[in-house]
């Protein structure tokens, strides 16, 4: 039986499909404590039982990103708050690669905050 983390993922249109699938995977190869859990009908992932990341699509521009839980204590040019008062984002265009040196520093300052 499929699991509704997996329909989530299946179920978006190309590239942002393949796109959050390649998103996942780093993720979860990032550091061996994160887990992936399904809550608030989205992926989410935690670092040692404790909410670290989610993956989305932007509802006006209808682009993936990862919205970083602590993300208002970092601060990197690539996250952006919008209106949300805890957490940050970072939009990726899924014409292009994935910004790999970017993300892994990102997510390296993200997840020293839980240790």
């Amino acid at each position: 039986m499929e699991k509704a983390i997996d329909t989530y993922f299946l179920q978006k249109e190309e590239p942002v499909k393949s796109y959050l699938q390649a998103l996942r995977s780093i993720i979860l190869k990032f550091d061996r404590n994160i887990t992936e859990t399904w809550k608030y009908s989205m992926p989410v992932y935690c670092y040692n039982g404790k909410m670290f990341c989610y993956l989305w699509v932007h509802k006006k521009y209808k682009q993936p990103y990862i919205g970083i839980v602590e993300g208002k204590k970092i601060d990197h040019p690539q996250l952006i708050q919008e209106k949300r008062a805890r957490m940050k984002i970072m939009l990726f265009d899924p014409a292009k690669d994935i910004p790999l040196r970017t993300l892994n520093t990102i997510l390296k300052t993200a997840l020293a905050l839980y240790k």
